[in-house]
């Protein structure tokens, strides 16, 4: 939600679970959408009676608020999401030209337009993070679920990839600029040259 077109009269989930940080709304705060009253999970606080009785305790209207301006913003924002599609195409072929061995996962297959995610073999995913960050570029090792656990990704390895394979994660929005794009192909650039050296050397 926030990033792709939803229709819930489509009847293709039995819930949604929105989070409102992960579209720009304050953290804390969230919304259940379920095909019916009748299939609402009992509730795990009681008390006044709240949401319809399925949350007990006041409710935290400031961000309640926050997140319906969120939602606003989002859906407004679904219109750019070919420009910041093209951005993340930009990103995978600047890493596919400086390492034509490069693995990006879901090419081809219908994702998000603001996430590019892709590992390079010999490289460890938390080696690259520390080199990107002393370059000025914030990007993520793993996927966003799995950010702070040491590892290899178990999605990674359900697809058939090795233990050894460390992933990247760059996240872009409608502010992401030129700029942004040259700092990382700079960033990427320093850490395969290293990588030859590196291989040159062994």
């Amino acid at each position: 939600a926030g990033r792709v077109p939803i229709d819930l009269s489509a009847g293709y989930a039995d819930y949604l679970i929105l989070s409102s940080h992960k579209i720009g709304g304050p953290k804390g705060v969230g919304a259940i959408v379920a095909a019916s009253d009748l299939m609402m999970p009992k509730p795990l606080i009681n008390g006044g009676g709240q949401e319809k009785g399925h949350r007990g305790g006041t409710e935290n209207l400031a961000a309640i608020a926050g997140f319906g301006a969120a939602a606003h913003e989002a859906l407004a924002g679904l219109p750019a999401t070919d420009a910041v599609r093209q951005r993340r195409d930009e990103i995978e072929a600047i890493v596919k030209s400086l390492v034509p061995d490069a693995e990006i996962f879901g090419t081809g297959a219908p994702r998000l337009a603001n996430t590019a995610f892709f590992a390079i073999a010999g490289v460890k995913a938390e080696t690259a993070q520390i080199a990107f960050d002393l370059a000025g570029v914030a990007l993520s090792a793993g996927s966003a679920c799995s950010s702070g656990k040491v590892g290899p990704s178990h999605v990674l390895k359900a697809m058939g990839y090795g233990d050894s394979l460390g992933a990247l994660r760059v996240s872009i929005g409608p502010a992401t600029g030129a700029e942004d794009i040259e700092l990382f192909r700079v960033a990427l650039a320093g850490i395969t040259a290293r990588r030859a050296d590196r291989e040159r050397a062994a």
